[in-house]
Formats: C-alpha cells, structure tokens, sequence
C-alpha cells in the first residue's frame, strides 16, 4: 500500500511538472516572444508638424517657429549624481542665463524615474538663433541633449485671435480622446485651431530600433513617416482683416463685424476688442490673465458666435416675410402710426415708436425703410408669435449657423412654449409685440444675423464657413432652401425696402450709404440694453445715457443690389443707432471691395 501511495505521489509531482513546462514552451511562447522583442527593440514615434494655416493669398496666419529644446539625461537625481545634475543645469544656464536652474530642476525630478531611459525635456523652446551660436559646444557636453522643435506662432496676433484661435499645453481628457495629442500634448483650444485640431495635427509616424541592454541603438528595422499634407488655405484676405481692425481700433469701438459672401465663404471676420493669442502658447502670467478678463470690453469674448444680443430691427425684413406668409398681412396692407399703441384694458401700456410723432399711413416697404415699430406692433398681434418665431427659426436665427468654430451658441428666438418650459410663466400679448421689433427675450449672434441676411440677399440659406481648402480638397459650399412660395414672392419687394434703407432720403443708413460706389441694401438697428420706464414721457437721447446703457447699433447691409455678392454685418456695442454707428465703417469696407476687384 505504502508502494503505491509512493508511485502515485511521484507520477503526480511529474504530471504538474510536465503541465508547467507544456505551458511555459508552449502556451506562453507568444507572450515571453513579445517581452523578448520589448527588451531588444524599441519603438519611437516620429511626431508630424502641425499644419499651417494661411489666407486667400498664401499669407501665414498659425505658423510653426523652428527651434530647439534642451534635454538631460535620466537617473541623474540621485544624492551619489546630484553634482552631475547640477553641473549640467549650471551650463544651460551659463549660455543662457534668463533660464532658471531652480525651476529646470523642478521640472527634471518631476519626470526622473528608475524606469526612465529617455532624456528628460527641461527647456522647452529656445529660439533658433539664440541656440545656434552655442549648439556644438553645448551637445558635447556631458549628460545634455539639443534636439531641434518647433513653437506654434501667431504673426498677426490679435487680428486673428477669435478667428485662428490658439494652441496650448493639452489636458488629461484632450490626451485621453486623442492618441497624438497624448505624444505632443498640445491641442487646439479656441477658433480653427481647436475645430480642425485632427487635421492639423497629422498622423504619427514611427521607428523600430534594435537596441541593447543599455539602450544604444544598434539598428533600425522599420521607419513609417508622419503624414503631414494638413495646411489649411482660408478665404480670409488678411489685408482686409487688417484695414478692418484698424478701424475698430482707432475709433475705439467693440464689437463684431463679418464680410461674407452671399455664398457663406467668410472673408473677414472680426471680434474687438482681441487678445495676442501668442501669449497663451506657452502659458500666459495671472497678472495678463486677470488683465484680460477684467476688462469690461470682454476681448477672450468671441463676440462672432458667443455674442448673444437683442437683434433690434435688423429683424424686421425677417418679421414681414413670417406676417405675408401668415396671410393676415399683404405687402401693400397699411398701418397708421401715430407714434405709438396702447395695450390693456385696465392698467395701459404704451409701446412707443422711435419716433414720438408717428409715421403715418405705412405700408411695409416704407415700415423696413423709415423702421416704424408701430406697424410691426399691429402686424404681429395679427399674427401672433408662435407664427413668427417659426419663420424666423426657419431663417436661421436661433439655430447654429453651422461655421468652422467651436462652440458655437444658438440663441433664443421665444414663444409660448419656449416661455412655458423656461420660466413656468404665460406669455403676454405685449411680449408678442416686443419680439416683433427684435426685443424682449429674443438673443442672437452676429454670425446668424450675417446668415439671415446672405438669405435675404439670395433667397437661400448658406452655411458660413472660414476654410476654402483642407490640404488638396477644396471646402464647397451648401445650402438650405428654406423660404415658402409666399415668401419667395414677396422677397424682391423686402430687398426694394432694404435698398431704400440705404439710398432713399427717409431711409435710416441713407446719410453713410447713398453715396457708396456701389449699391447697397441692408437694415439698420437699435437694440436696447435697458427698458424704457412706462412713465417716462420723452425718451432720452442715446449721447445722454450712461455708456453701458446705451443701445447696441446694428447694420446688416448686401451689396451689389441687383446682383448680390457680398454681405457684411456689423454691430458696435453700445454704439447707440446703426445707421451713424456701423453706416461709414460698412461704406469703407465695400469701397474696399470695389477698389481691390472683389465686387465688378
């Protein structure tokens, strides 16, 4: 019995022996193989150059500034080498003395590791040409390394800051959602460089090395080049942008201003005031940061499309599409204006016209030329707002325009339902005609004011966009038809109104815009920052109210009339009435057109 126990035992221990060797020579071949190839080849990412960004006529707007980093070896922050550490910072230093020691050891023990072999970065970027007369010198000192980056550049800084955007040290979700961004830890945060941040960044490429066990490169097996066919080509003519912010500037204006082909393809684009947005690329000081975001004016605002403002009467030609299309109202119906409307039956509220005497007999043509409030008033209780803030979503404001940005903001364009869900509360009938005139809750951004206008213009709806070619391939454009049949009709009657705006002697941008070189329609508009109290008989002047009591001024104009081209909208915060506010900038722009051969 003992004999058997014996042999029973003993064949056991060899059956889990023969086990642990079928699964050390055979199951685990293909592990213990990739962890042999791990230890003797090594795997190094060949990072792309981000792509450049250009306008119309190859003019660089992101570009990337060659220079050099500076790197020293691993494993030097131990008590035995610290001597070594230090005498190499001293060196760096040395050469370049506005370099910190301190902080460049700071950021070395932050990164040493027993596990690292690579050298550790403790100079991010030095100018090429500060390098250059120390290169050979310095990388033959011992434990330090100079390799050749790049920096990302913004040559016309502030001209470009909302539009271009910027690049910046990259976050643990950017790095998490994307794997290059994880090797360069650099992303897009603002404007075309964050919507195309995937494009410009290119694909990663790499190289398998052979290496030894102290790893020394002894061979490369494979090389796989970065792709970098990612520049982007815009519409933008940058001496236009240029002319542009040098009038916003000089007149001290904020704001927002959009040139636009009716088209949708943007050919300046500007939010005033702006920051140099080379100042965030390597991370900007908390003294300019507070510096920026207390300043009252909001320059990191992107006003283009994160401004939100009452539209005023801009939109009114959108209004008297939406009253013909309800059918109450014709192009040649007429309302008397006596300079204002009473609503209520026993507590009266006055709802005035801008202006006090009345406009008389007016039909809708000489309503969008003269802005008489008191026939949208009438029109729009025919009407109702339901009615109206449909057609109105239907021509694009409230709604993404759909531009090559980042977060791009919709707006409000309210109704009862909109009301109901909001605030728990009924809508009012003087809310109806508050919304008619472009007041009350409604909320829109400059870029969806330029769309609606480009549809006004055209009769179709574009979606603006900034990019004219990704690499080779060019960006088309697209459109929405939108209007109905009884819209489209009354169109040629709405753009009558709007050229009269402009060139007849009642219109409210005729005094800046008559005498223009070329024709141009468009609408005026006040928008109201504060409600006018109900017992105040005389409206104050805009000159008189405090600066940021004043009325936003808006002007959105096309042009040519008969054959619309070009758009451009524009809208000085608390610039008081468009048509004296934005009338002679819109006038310098499309002279510019005319003078450089955008407009025959």
């Amino acid at each position: 019995m003992k004999t058997k126990l014996v042999i029973a035992l003993f064949l056991l221990v060899w059956v889990v022996l023969l086990a642990r060797i079928y699964q050390l020579t055979i199951k685990s071949n293909t592990y213990y193989e990739t962890l042999a190839k791990q230890n003797i080849v090594k795997k190094e990412w060949i990072l792309p150059v981000r792509g450049e960004i250009l306008d119309r006529h190859g003019k660089p707007l992101a570009i990337n500034e060659i220079g050099f980093k500076i790197l020293v070896d691993p494993h030097l922050g131990s008590r035995r080498r610290r001597a070594a550490l230090q005498k190499a910072l001293e060196r760096i230093v040395a050469d370049f003395p506005d370099l910190n020691a301190t902080k460049m050891a700071r950021r070395y023990r932050r990164k040493d590791s027993p596990y690292r072999h690579d050298p550790i970065e403790v100079v991010r970027f030095l100018p090429y040409e500060t390098v250059l007369p120390h290169y050979t010198e310095l990388s033959r000192r011992p434990h330090i390394h100079i390799e050749p980056t790049t920096k990302r550049r913004y040559p016309y800084g502030s001209m470009t800051a909302h539009v271009i955007g910027y690049v910046g040290k990259a976050n643990e979700k950017e790095m998490a959602a994307d794997e290059t961004v994880k090797l360069t830890r650099v992303a897009g945060k603002s404007g075309l460089e964050r919507y195309y941040n995937r494009f410009l960044e290119g694909e990663t490429g790499y190289r398998l090395v052979k290496v030894s066990a102290f790893n020394e490169q002894i061979e490369t097996l494979e090389t796989v080049p970065p792709k970098e066919e990612n520049d982007i080509r815009l519409h933008l003519d940058m001496e236009l942008q240029a002319y542009i912010a040098e009038m916003f500037a000089k007149e001290k204006k904020s704001g927002a201003i959009i040139v636009m082909r009716t088209d949708g393809a943007i050919v300046a684009a500007g939010s005033y005031p702006a920051y140099d947005p080379n100042d965030f690329v390597s991370g900007i000081s908390r003294k300019e940061w507070k510096k920026i975001i207390e300043n009252l004016n909001h320059p990191f605002t992107n006003k283009l499309i994160h401004g939100l403002y009452p539209p005023g009467s801009v939109v009114k030609p959108g209004v008297a599409l939406a009253l013909i299309d309800s059918r109450k109202v014709s192009p040649y119906t007429k309302f008397f204006c006596n300079g204002a409307i009473e609503l209520g039956k026993t507590v009266k509220h006055k709802f005035r016209c801008w202006k006090s005497s009345g406009h008389g007999e007016t039909d809708m043509i000489e309503a969008i030329r003269e802005s008489c409030d008191v026939y949208f008033y009438k029109g729009s209780l025919l009407t109702g707002i339901n009615r109206i803030a449909q057609e109105l979503r239907k021509m694009g404001l409230g709604e993404k325009s759909g531009i090559d940005l980042p977060n791009e903001f919709i707006g409000v364009v309210p109704d009862k339902i909109w009301k109901m869900n909001k605030y728990g509360q009924p809508w009012y009938m003087g809310e109806t005609l508050n919304a008619a005139i472009g007041q009350g809750y409604m909320l829109v951004t400059p870029m969806q004011i330029a769309r609606y206008t480009a549809l006004l213009a055209t009769g179709k709806l574009p979606r603006p966009h900034l990019a004219d070619y990704l690499a080779d391939r060019k960006v088309r454009p697209t459109f929405r038809e939108v209007l109905s049949l009884r819209e489209r009709r009354a169109l040629p009657l709405v753009r009558r109104a709007m050229y009269e705006v402009c060139n007849h002697p009642k219109g409210t941008a005729y005094t800046a815009l008559h005498d223009c070189k070329i024709e141009v329609a468009g609408k005026t508009g006040t928008a109201q920052v504060i409600g006018i109290p109900q017992e105040e008989k005389k409206r104050m002047k805009e000159k008189e109210l405090a600066y940021f009591h004043r009325s936003h001024a808006w002007l959105t104009t096309f042009a040519p009339y008969r054959k619309p081209q070009y758009v451009v909208t524009i809208l000085i915060e608390h610039g008081g009435h468009g048509g004296s506010a934005a009338g002679p900038m819109a006038k310098r722009v499309y002279n510019w057109l005319y003078d450089h051969g955008y407009i025959e």
